[in-house]
């Protein structure tokens, strides 16, 4: 029996009708549940196999049926599933919508121009296309009315203001991107995992001259209140990034780590302040103190007025 069934189009439009009622039933904020929840995932996969099980046997049922039948029926059954659908209000709205005559009545618009055998024909403008042209005139009036009139928000304008939503955005997708972390966006890292990807960081690159304690070596002691280019987040996190000082300092590790490893081994190394290294190196550096903690209130002295008191007291009887 020629299949002429439209599985291929009614499993499709079932499947992602049930996707769609997935998603809009399972609460999974502003990512899609299919990728929140495996458990959807599985879900929507049975819903495909059951569709095309039953898309199967139903097939099965029917050429089982069709081949009891007789071979009249046969021919009968065939010329209703072949025959097409016809929506007759969709083939009306499309005809007046496209305004055009039928091929018998082409005749009442023939025109006199022939042209080696070749005619014109005086059709009128489809109709949605005059519709659209009438709906552009009154876009058109609206628009003029509204910013050449009363002097709405102009290109300029609407241009800054996007430029700021968007510089808006930007700034807070910073705070959460490590991976565009600068010296003057870098924050303090206390989660373990960063310290702990810090450390193998230090471990592996950094031992050698600040020692595994941060004793310091070749490089000064990190475990002290000194510090030769400022301490503080930001000031190790750009020393880190852009090297010390020109011609005896640390070099430069910013074309060998990734700015969110700078952070997190900064992180680690200001780790180390109040911890007491096996062998200490002598303090190198000023004593650096950091200008945004907040001032330590300087109790008040308290002054007492002494009262000198005689001690000879002359009792006048």
């Amino acid at each position: 029996m020629k299949n002429t069934s439209t599985w291929w189009f009614k499993i499709p439009l079932v499947f992602f009708l049930i996707f769609g009622l997935t998603e809009l039933v399972v609460d999974s904020g502003d990512i899609p549940a299919f990728i929140k929840f495996p458990m959807v995932q599985i879900f929507l996969v049975f819903v495909l196999f059951l569709l095309i099980v039953i898309a199967i046997i139903t097939r099965a049922i029917e050429n089982v049926m069709y081949q009891t039948l007789s071979k009249e029926a046969q021919e009968r059954y065939l010329a209703a599933k072949n025959k097409s659908l016809h929506w007759k209000w969709g083939e009306e709205a499309y005809e007046k919508m496209l305004g055009s005559k039928p091929l018998e009545k082409e005749g009442e618009i023939i025109l006199d121009h022939d042209y080696d055998g070749i005619r014109e024909l005086d059709n009128n403008l489809p109709p949605w296309w005059v519709y659209l042209f009438y709906a552009s005139i009154v876009f058109a009036v609206v628009y003029l009315v509204r910013f050449e009139i009363y002097n709405d928000y102009n290109q300029d304008q609407e241009y800054e203001q996007e430029v700021a939503a968007a510089q808006l955005e930007i700034e807070e997708y910073k705070k959460t991107a490590k991976g565009l972390v600068d010296a003057n966006t870098v924050e303090l890292l206390t989660d373990a995992g960063d310290l702990k990807a810090g450390q193998t960081i230090f471990e592996s690159n950094c031992v050698a001259c600040h020692m595994a304690d941060g004793g310091g070596g070749i490089g000064p002691n990190l475990t002290d209140q000194n510090w030769i280019l400022g301490g503080g987040i930001k000031n190790v996190f750009h020393t880190i990034s852009e090297g010390g000082r020109d011609g005896k300092g640390m070099i430069a590790w910013k074309q060998s780590l990734k700015p969110a490893e700078i952070a997190q081994v900064a992180s680690y190394v200001l780790s180390f302040q109040g911890t007491t290294p096996a062998n200490p190196k002598a303090p190198d550096g000023d004593l650096w103190v950091d200008p945004d903690a907040p001032a330590q209130a300087v109790p008040a002295i308290e002054s007492s007025t002494e009262q000198e008191v005689d001690s000879t007291s002359v009792t006048m009887n």
